[in-house]
């Protein structure tokens, strides 16, 4: 399996390449040559195994450049007895024909887990089959990301990390977990702007030909956590194929197919629920759900991606994106794998902030995703139906989800068995949660309001958002956005 670039057709490196490089040298990202497939016989063994089994098992298929030794190391080093009951993915059935995949029960309470606990293993092993020197990792981050790449290079040997995230664009809780962060190899700091402005922040210092030799002189490279780079997105593609052998396990009915909900901003969950389905799971419908932020509701039913729009910093922060890096590996596929048109796309998006897809393109889209949106009105109203109705208590970017898939049922009537992604744990966002249950509880401090919402809700706050409490912060430093590069270099030691 080798990995091209949706940017320039003549790139064509290992699966350990793209993953310890992040992102081609001009700047594309880099996808599969072709997607594998799984039958109905794959399905039916793979249902049988636990996740580490099932992870093993869809990964050998795009990581084949990796022994057998080397995948099963990085595999069991991420899974074993990093998340709840040993279960990374639990379906939660909420009632007949409608399950929650939770993907929130590792380290950092967010599914950012599912593939930042095993990237550090993916890298590592990578940078040594390449010959790569000392790594350096560079992260944008809407909130979780951030948080959950630095539990996971946390003092990983050979290593350096670096977190950007949008300064007042992050839950207090957020905040904390990130600016709380053991290990020696760690650094983060806050920008002046929005996610957007951070993301557009790192791409830059990636391809800045100058900084990358700087680096070079002094034996290392940069490397990216973020979901450009296909060692954070292959992990991601497991859970839907994991959640598909659950759904059979409990002897679902799925002739017709199934849903998938997403809440999504950098549209790189939603884009490995693609993959999937191009694997050969029977996914119906991908259904994209967006908070107030909402350029990829527009896009899907117009075809127009028009970044030139009002930013709005919601409750649901991880999703207040208006740049979706992923969403170019989605172009590239629409378009035939054409890295020519996908390329002239990117360079319409950074220069003017739009571009369209017409015709065949547009129709392909549509064909596979259906796009909705939901404020922060609607998102805390979600919330409050939700648990009152089915005593189950989700996040903001959950009800977010919930929320578009009910309007989705109620304007197509297409009831089929689906599947909505629950990407993190409501103590994360408890003064929203709170809220929207109780909004007599709410107070300014963030862990009296855990305990409320503990108490209001019957619920256990997560060991990993209880033990926030008294920790004092490392970090507290906020930047400008042109000063990024300055702050990588001075931690680095290299200027």
């Amino acid at each position: 399996m080798k990995y091209l670039s949706t940017r320039d057709a003549n790139v064509r490196v290992s699966a350990a390449t793209a993953i310890s490089q992040g992102i081609s040298e001009e700047g594309g990202l880099f996808v599969p040559e072709y997607i594998p497939s799984l039958t109905a016989d794959d399905f039916c063994r793979l249902s049988k195994l636990d996740y580490i089994g099932r992870a093993k098992a869809v990964l050998s298929l795009y990581l084949d450049d990796f022994s057998e030794e080397e995948l099963d190391y990085c595999v069991r080093g991420a899974y074993s007895g990093t998340f709840d009951e040993d279960l990374p993915a639990p379906l939660y059935k909420l009632k007949n024909g409608e399950y929650i995949l939770e993907l929130w029960h590792g380290p950092t309470c967010a599914f950012k887990d599912l593939a930042l606990q095993l990237l550090p293993f993916l890298l590592t092993t990578s940078a040594k089959k390449v010959g790569k020197g000392r790594t350096v990792i560079l992260v944008a981050t809407s909130g979780d990301t951030g948080k959950a790449a630095l539990e996971g290079f946390s003092d990983v040997p050979n290593t350096d990390i670096v977190v950007f995230y949008p300064n007042n664009g992050v839950s207090p809780m957020q905040k904390l977990q990130m600016d709380t962060q053991k290990g020696n190899n760690v650094f983060v700091s806050a920008i002046e702007g929005n996610f957007d402005d951070a993301q557009t922040g790192v791409k830059k210092i990636f391809t800045d030909s100058a900084v990358k030799a700087l680096l070079k002189e002094n034996g290392m490279e940069f490397s990216s956590a973020n979901s450009i780079n296909w060692g954070r997105l292959v992990p991601q593609i497991v859970y839907y194929v994991s959640a598909y052998c659950d759904l059979i396990k409990n002897g679902e009915n799925l002739d017709g197919g199934f849903n998938v909900v997403v809440p999504t901003g950098n549209f790189g969950n939603i884009l490995a629920a693609y993959y999937a389905k191009c694997m050969g799971v029977p996914i119906a419908k991908l259904i994209c759900a967006s908070n107030a932020n909402n350029i990829l509701t527009d896009f899907i039913k117009t075809g127009v991606y028009d970044r030139n729009r009002e930013f709005y910093t919601t409750a649901s922060p991880s999703m207040d994106i208006l740049i979706s890096s992923n969403l170019e590996r989605m172009i590239y596929h629409l378009g035939g794998n054409d890295a020519k048109m996908t390329a002239e796309l990117q360079k319409q998006l950074a220069d003017n902030g739009r571009y369209e897809i017409k015709g065949e393109m547009l129709e392909k889209l549509q064909s596979l995703y259906e796009g909705g949106c939901c404020d922060d009105a609607e998102t805390l109203k979600t919330i409050a139906d939700k648990f009152g109705e089915y005593n189950y208590l989700c996040d903001t970017h959950t009800a977010v989800a919930v929320k578009v898939y009910d309007e989705y049922v109620s304007r197509t009537g297409d009831n089929r068995t689906t599947v909505v992604a629950s990407t993190a744990s409501p103590y994360k966002f408890s003064a929203s949660v709170l809220k929207a249950v109780d909004e007599s509880k709410c107070s300014t401090d963030e862990f009296k309001m855990v305990e409320f919402l503990s108490e209001a809700t019957g619920t256990v706050p997560p060991a990993p958002i209880k033990a926030l409490k008294g920790a004092t912060p490392r970090f507290n430093n906020v930047c400008e956005k042109d000063e990024m590069i300055d702050v990588v270099l001075k931690f680095l030691k290299i200027k």
